[in-house]
């Protein structure tokens, strides 16, 4: 799929499911494809375990992007920031750390069983609040929280958006997803990234697929400029 897509992708993700069956070895392979490496594994650990995690992960080739759960607190983020800056390398190579807000497959209600007070949008506000003062490059959320985000956060704080879904919102397909939107919506938002999985890999033609929601982006993009 990842040589499929080979020039379209500015990103790869490596979830946990690729990184559990093969570990390293799949990044250092999709690395040679050229593109950027986004290592989603959410770290979620006290601050010794993260800063050792993300020490390791600084030493895998053509890393981007990281992510780690804003709920595992200040002092978690500030070990895996510390662990950044400590692996010496040159800042045009230096990954960045994304903070994990409100996972997309929750909404209010799930949120509430849970025992999480508050929407999914206060949530994420509050948690994005606090990976900046931790020191966090930027936080992930859905779009419906960029606009909020970005202007407590910052234009330099990265929104990477998950939890989107080409097509008219009335027909589109959500999978697990509960807060949802289209490439367009998120970057009129104000995402930086947006993270798109099965709407590709899942495409009768994952390539044309790929090509039909870039080209979306560029529209959206003109249109925010």
């Amino acid at each position: 799929m990842a040589t499929r897509l080979a020039g379209l992708a500015g990103t790869l993700k490596i979830g946990s499911q690729l990184f559990t069956s093969e570990g390293p070895a799949a990044v250092r392979k999709l690395a040679k494809l050229g593109a950027g490496i986004f290592l989603d594994l959410k770290f979620h650990d006290i601050p010794n375990t993260v800063l050792g995690a993300v020490a390791a992960a600084t030493k895998l080739p053509g890393l981007r992007l990281m992510t780690l759960h804003a709920t595992g607190g200040v002092e978690m983020m500030r070990a895996a920031a510390r662990a950044v800056r400590e692996a010496g390398l040159p800042a045009a190579r230096r990954p960045k750390l994304l903070a994990v807000t409100i996972l997309t497959s929750l909404d209010s209600a799930a949120m509430r069983k849970a025992g999480h007070k508050g929407s999914p949008a206060a949530g994420a506000l509050r948690l994005a609040k606090l990976a900046r003062e931790a020191g966090m490059d930027g936080a992930v959320a859905s779009a419906h929280e960029v606009a909020a985000i970005r202007r407590a956060c910052g234009k330099s704080f990265l929104i990477v958006v998950g939890g989107v879904r080409p097509g008219d919102a009335r027909h589109r397909r959500r999978d697990d997803q509960a807060r949802v939107a289209t490439p367009g919506e998120a970057i009129r938002a104000g995402a930086d990234f947006v993270v798109v999985g099965r709407p590709i890999t899942a495409a009768p033609d994952p390539r044309a697929a790929a090509h039909a929601i870039l080209e979306e982006i560029r529209r959206a993009e003109r249109q925010r400029v």
